[in-house]
């Protein structure tokens, strides 16, 4: 049986490596991070131009693409766009979208469906919205946003164009993915899922993005372990590059068999994710738990390596450090994603 990409999926890499690669150097990158819109809204004509945004791509395609997004850090709304907004719209919208579901009584996706802190009131197709939705992603760059909230038949979830003057953005140790709180009073929103059915819609939003992340993860890892090994080949310390030393060499080594490990996780979840396979959500969790990890390992471990100039803030290398501790703690934690996961083995 082959495991492998296909040609095509091959292709869409090779294309999208060369693209970022070209547009998103990590100067670039990091001016755009440290920028006051901290993305290149003309990226995104770019993104539909290349078939990021083709709504025949299945998961394993997006896959590919959030690996390759997060070796180059792109800063802009494509995963909160495709993994966020995409399964509660089932399809992808054309323009930058956002999902809000996290507040006062909901921290993780899981919560949200029964959460009662944001209200809609209204019937049929006049909605009003009222509450704080908290740490939303991409929310100041997006144009529209998917918002969680209760109704008197259950929670469902409405559609609104992003109000700039609801939009309160939040200290974020991510520049390249930044947070905001939406304060809504009496907005009006579409309805778009009915309440009482925002339960397996989350549940989707929860496998597909993160799934989309460890993918993402593994591509940050990449980046910091191809980071540390032409430093260690090329740094001559004693005659000698540093990388002939165990102590250099043997971090070098862990990491890259975790991230063998993580992108294989990785691929299995996109892989049940787009099949529906009954373990698609252990195949999910099991993912999150090895990739996010295994990016933080990474980045700590290039830090290392490199030595002084790692700590620096002119080195790129805090930026992916950021992005990889931000996914390590999306909708969860390492304890409580093990704990999902003993109870799946320990509970049958």
């Amino acid at each position: 049986m082959d495991f492998a990409f296909s040609e095509e999926q091959e292709m869409l890499r090779t294309a999208a490596r060369s693209w970022l690669k070209a547009q998103y150097p990590p100067d670039r990158a990091a001016g755009l991070a440290d920028s006051e819109q901290g993305w290149d809204p003309q990226s995104w004509r770019e993104l539909e131009r290349l078939g990021w945004l083709d709504p025949d791509l299945s998961m394993l395609e997006y896959a590919v693409l959030a690996e390759e997004a997060g070796y180059a850090l792109y800063p802009g709304p494509w995963w909160s766009t495709v993994g966020l907004a995409g399964p509660v719209l089932g399809r992808l919208p054309s323009t930058p979208t956002t999902l809000a579901w996290a507040d006062s009584a909901a921290a993780d996706l899981r919560s949200a469906a029964i959460s009662m802190a944001t209200t809609a009131t209204g019937s049929g197709g006049t909605w009003t919205l009222s509450g704080t939705k908290l740490l939303v992603p991409d929310l100041a760059i997006s144009e529209s946003v998917l918002v969680v909230a209760a109704a008197e038949g259950g929670t469902g979830i409405w559609r609104l164009d992003v109000p700039t003057d609801a939009v309160l953005p939040v200290s974020t140790m991510d520049k390249t993915r930044r947070l905001a709180e939406l304060r809504l009073d009496s907005a009006a929103a579409e309805l778009i899922v009915e309440p009482g059915a925002a339960g397996n819609a989350l549940a989707a939003v929860r496998r597909r993005s993160v799934a989309l992340l460890s993918c993402e993860a593994v591509g940050i890892a990449q980046w910091a372990l191809d980071t540390s090994s032409t430093h260690a080949k090329e740094r001559l310390q004693f005659g000698r590059p540093i990388g002939s030393y165990q102590g250099v060499s043997h971090q070098i080594a862990d990491v890259y068999t975790s991230l063998q490990l993580s992108r294989s996780l990785a691929y299995r979840a996109a892989w049940a994710v787009d099949t529906g396979a009954e373990d698609v959500e252990e195949a999910v969790t099991v993912a999150a738990v090895a990739a996010g990890p295994c990016a933080v390992q990474a980045c700590e471990s290039a830090m290392q390596v490199l030595g002084g100039i790692g700590f620096t803030w002119d080195h790129p290398l805090h930026r992916f450090y950021k992005r990889a501790q931000w996914i390590t703690g999306f909708d969860g934690t390492g304890q409580s994603r093990r704990a999902e996961i003993a109870a799946a083995l320990l509970d049958r």
